[in-house]
């Protein structure tokens, strides 16, 4: 075996019990959760203080922004898990030098990605589906999101990255520091100075600055084990960063796909209103689901940590605490979700009205998903912390793209509205018992895999 040093300093190197581990967890959910809230103020503050067509303009523009966090996501959980493990190893001076090269990739690509962005916007917006009513809002939102693309890229990168530089405490102050500027700044640029949906953009996109500056500052000031130091040139690692980490851009992808073909279904069948009633349930989902991503997030680094030093023991308590409490907390979200649903709709438009009317019908279907999609997101963020990309990539395209799209095109036949509402949580249901399957195929083998990495 190895000889790996293990430094006593290291809050990944603890003996993590259902209390340590849920600390160490908690900034990185309350981060989560508080992105999720600023996320939907975002969209409150477009609809109450522009229209409603405005509001459904900023998701006929979401499968950009999708993929543009789907890349930062998926160098920052690939490359985490990589230096995770590296740093577990006792190869500290190699983890850093490939945590500035995967840095120093995500600036070129959201510089190239800024550019293409506003050469061929106009060619942008109408592929995704946007009408001649919406076309204007579109246009205004998106860009100016495009010109922050780097911006948007690093902030992924550093609050992921902080957490597995045993700084999730830090990261959490970041989010919601961003949360509170772009709250504030979305309603002085929207309601003062009267700059409509542009306004929404400019404050998400001044917002990105803050984590981005920070973790500048935070990893240039070498004040642990993890920080900037000459990159070594090894686009290996890059790759393995980017199949690695490759199910978290496979989830946002399909988020971007299955939100195009809602968007041309809802247009379909309830016009401008269906959008705006999608895009209320889009982004309510996300701040509920922020429980689950955020806890996902948070253990990730205890999991790659400790599989790279080849503590079985470790690893299997990890999981079974990890099960006990995303059982409870989807059965948690499940029943807050339908007992405040006709709230939050509330909170987006005034009850009455055609969109109202739309998401509220939605509300009595779809937060049956909240008890099946919280097993589905930790396991595949598990097997990411794992370096097991396949399995990830697995699960995320399949609950995300796969099922979503065949029951998308099946269901609204059969069922109209009713069936568009009920394609993810059939998705989430489906996509368990595959998750099932996986999780006890690789119980069975863990040993053997633990032992490869230790010999």
């Amino acid at each position: 075996m190895k000889n790996k040093i293990q430094p006593a300093d290291n809050p990944l190197a603890q003996d993590f019990n259902i209390g340590s581990l849920l600390g160490f967890a908690f900034p990185t959910i309350v981060m989560m959760i508080f992105m999720g809230l600023y996320t939907v103020v975002d969209t409150v503050f477009v609809s109450r203080f522009v229209n409603t067509d405005a509001l459904s303009a900023m998701n006929i523009v979401c499968p950009v922004i999708n993929l543009i966090v789907g890349f930062g996501t998926m160098l920052a959980t690939g490359g985490s898990a990589i230096i995770g493990r590296k740093m577990g190893a006792g190869e500290e001076t190699r983890a850093s030098a490939d945590f500035t090269f995967i840095v120093g990739a995500g600036i070129v690509t959201g510089l190239l990605i800024s550019l293409t962005g506003v050469l061929f916007i106009d060619h942008i917006i109408r592929g995704l589906g946007a009408s001649p009513r919406l076309f204007p809002y579109c246009k205004e939102y998106l860009l100016v999101i495009v010109l922050f693309t780097p911006a948007s890229i690093l902030q992924v990168l550093f609050q992921n990255l902080i957490v597995t530089a045993g700084r999730p405490g830090f990261g959490m102050v970041l989010s919601v520091s961003t949360g509170a500027a772009n709250i504030l700044l979305d309603y002085v640029f929207m309601v003062p100075m009267k700059m409509g949906i542009r306004g929404s953009a400019l404050g998400t996109g001044i917002g990105y600055l803050i984590p981005t500056l920070a973790g500048l500052l935070f990893f240039a000031g070498k004040r642990g084990s993890l920080h900037f130091r000459k990159p070594i040139m090894d686009f290996g690692v890059l790759a393995k960063s980017c199949f690695n980490g490759f199910s978290e851009m496979v989830s946002q992808m399909a988020a971007a796909v299955t939100t195009f073909f809602f968007n041309r279904i809802m247009m379909k069948l309830s016009g401008e209103n269906g959008v705006a009633a999608i895009t209320i349930m889009v982004y309510t989902q996300f701040m509920l689901t922020a429980l689950f991503i955020g806890f996902s997030m948070g253990v990730a680094p205890v999991i790659s940590y400790n599989y790279g030093r080849g503590d079985g023991i470790r690893l299997r308590k990890i999981f079974r605490i990890c099960l006990s409490f995303i059982t409870a907390l989807s059965l948690m979200v499940f029943a807050l979700s339908m007992l405040l649903g006709t709230p939050l709709v509330s909170i987006f438009c005034a009850e009455g009205t055609p969109v109202y009317d739309i998401a509220r019908e939605g509300f009595r279907i779809f937060p049956f998903s909240f008890l099946f999609c919280g097993l589905n997101i930790f396991a595949s963020a598990f097997f990411t912390a794992l370096s097991k990309g396949k399995e990830s990539a697995v699960i995320s395209s399949l609950r995300t793209f796969v099922f979503i799209l065949l029951f998308l095109f099946t269901f609204p036949r059969l069922f109209g509205e009713t069936g568009v509402w009920l394609a993810v949580p059939a998705s989430e249901l489906l996509t368990v018992a595959v998750v099932c399957f996986l999780l006890k195929y690789y119980n069975r083998n863990m040993e053997k895999s633990i032992k490869k990495i230790c010999i």
